[in-house]
């Protein structure tokens, strides 16, 4: 019997091409997302028994919602995928309210809610994927933000290991590198902060046009390969990045 497989943040990008992947496995897939357009979109794409829910992760009250309505189709579920994050290049300084919020609630208490929301919904044997970012661990320049929230993750995911361990339910992070996707819109940031963001990172050794970069399609097969561990395999924390074929 197929696994259902809820993942956040599916209507572009990573999220997309992971709905994709598994659907084309047998999986029963589930897509969140903000914009419900989108992935109604690739739910009547893939078909089947594919299910699109509107869902903003930084709200506790949509996730809520978006999590009562899976439970009428699907009261059991076996993977959660914690894909859904914001990206944008900002000084603290110069950030707004909104982004500060909105990276923060969406980066990291949108994992922790869709965490609370599915822990109940899933039995022994059941899998949940945070994806973490490469960003902590390299001299990135404006996005403080961002890599504490990312650090923030990875701590929440070693810890929720633990919590959930005599439960039988896995918990692991998966830091990922860079990706492109032909379909993703370009990301609608600010011209400045973006043209200091590429010139700070290459002062630091970072040259963001010259660094390896993985197609989203390409990592689907780590995270088949972490679904599909038999029941007494673990991987608590897998690193994957980009490099040149």
């Amino acid at each position: 019997m197929g696994k259902t497989i809820v993942i956040t943040g599916a209507g572009a990008g990573l999220g997309k091409s992971l709905a994709r992947r598994f659907a084309a496995e047998g999986e029963t897939v589930v897509l969140l997302g903000r914009t419900l357009s989108k992935v109604q979109a690739l739910a009547d794409e893939l078909g089947g028994d594919a299910l699109a829910v509107e869902c903003d992760v930084a709200s506790a009250d949509s996730v809520r919602a978006a999590f009562a309505t899976i439970a009428e189709a699907h009261p059991r579920i076996d993977v959660l995928i914690n894909n859904a994050a914001v990206y944008e290049p900002f000084t603290v300084a110069e950030a707004t309210d909104g982004q500060i919020d909105g990276i923060i609630a969406t980066n990291l208490n949108g994992p922790i809610y869709c965490c609370r929301a599915a822990i109940p919904m899933m039995e022994r044997g059941g899998l949940i994927i945070n994806v973490g970012s490469e960003s902590i661990d390299l001299p990135f320049v404006m996005l403080s933000l961002y890599q504490c929230t990312k650090a923030g993750l990875e701590m929440f995911t070693a810890a929720l290991e633990r919590e959930l361990d005599e439960s039988g339910i896995r918990v692991t992070l998966l830091r990922a590198g860079s990706m492109f996707d032909e379909s993703k819109e370009l990301p609608n940031w600010d011209r400045d902060a973006a043209m200091r963001f590429h010139a700070g990172c290459a002062k630091n050794g970072l040259d963001l046009r010259a660094r390896p970069v993985s197609h989203s399609n390409s990592v689907t097969d780590v995270f088949l390969a972490v679904v599909d561990l038999p029941a007494d395999v673990h991987v608590p924390h897998l690193v994957i990045g980009g490099r040149r074929p």
